[in-house]
């Protein structure tokens, strides 16, 4: 059923948003090419999910908001405390260790994560297949220039060993690097020993997936103490994201770091920053509704997730 529901609020959001707003789509679409790559950010309650008791529909929803995440090109899922005096910790942790888990490839997962309870159903996780998830497991299927995430597994006289998925380790040429060390290389040769150097996600040319960061406080002092270009928090008492999109547009074609902020389950950012002491229109720059005229009383987190990335994607080129 989670899926219809998703679908159903996507179609919901265009028909009040794209359907009816057809004319605002071709200069939006034009100026995609001409932005810069953006490091986009996504802050989501620790609350998340606790409207659902069972670990395994926790796991369901955390796999719907990383595959979101991964569709959209976020490259960063920041899990904020949204319930001050309420012990979160647990919940974050485990929402952090099912969206790190989803984003390493799938080959290197038994190097990387123990057998623990909290991955007792990460087989329903959906896979994200994204351009660092690689199906082909061959050395003959490698190229020079491809990228790959590997884990250092030995150490040489020339270098480090390197799992990237294939039959045979990559050798990295006198590298220095620990043992168990999750890396990103780039492969420079496929003659004979398999030869790759170690590279920053910032030179990869497209997306590379997702960082997780659990923060240690609300989305108001998040909003405050970190920096972002351009700040976005979503709200049904927003703007309507068609009254505002040209202000946005502007901001948003020169912001290099953009944060986009969603609301738990039972209470909307308005409400999580005013427990701070704030006033959440004082800490972002703007607070939008992206599926005005819903008809259900409220919008779950993951649905608001993909909702409003769609609406940002068509309007804006994420």
């Amino acid at each position: 059923m989670a899926p219809l529901i998703l679908w159903g609020i996507l179609l919901l959001a265009f028909s009040n948003i794209a359907i009816n707003h057809l004319t605002c789509l071709t200069p939006y679409f034009s100026m995609v090419g001409m932005l810069n790559r953006k490091r986009l950010s996504i802050a989501i309650p620790a609350s998340v999910i606790s409207d659902v008791p069972h670990l395994r529909e926790k796991t369901a929803k955390i796999g719907l908001i990383g595959r979101a995440a991964a569709i959209f090109g976020v490259e960063e899922i920041i899990v904020y405390q949204d319930l001050p005096g309420v012990k979160l910790k647990d919940d974050a942790d485990l929402i952090a260790t099912l969206l790190r888990y989803m984003e390493t490839p799938q080959y290197l997962r038994k190097r990387l994560f123990k057998l623990r309870y909290e991955l007792r159903y990460v087989g329903i996780l959906p896979p994200l297949r994204t351009p660092h998830h690689p199906t082909a497991k061959r050395v003959a299927d490698l190229k020079v220039g491809e990228y790959r995430e590997g884990v250092v597994i030995s150490k040489t006289k020339r270098g480090v060993l390197v799992d990237v998925g294939v039959e045979k380790p990559a050798l990295v040429p006198r590298a220095h690097i620990p043992v168990g060390e999750r890396v990103t290389v780039k492969v420079e040769s496929v003659d004979g020993q398999v030869t790759a150097k170690v590279v920053e996600v910032e030179e990869i040319p497209h997306y590379w997936g997702y960082e997780v960061t659990v923060w240690n406080g609300s989305f108001g002092s998040l909003a405050k103490s970190r920096h972002f270009d351009l700040k976005i928090a979503t709200s049904k008492h927003g703007d309507v994201f068609t009254v505002v999109k040209d202000a946005i547009a502007e901001r948003w074609a020169k912001a290099r770091t953009v944060l986009i902020g969603f609301g738990a389950p039972d209470a909307g950012l308005y409400e999580i920053v005013k427990r701070e002491s704030l006033n959440l229109d004082d800490v972002v720059d703007f607070v939008v509704n992206t599926i005005p005229g819903q008809q259900t009383e409220t919008v779950r987190t993951e649905e608001a997730i993909i909702a409003s990335l769609a609406v940002f994607n068509c309007f804006l080129g994420l």
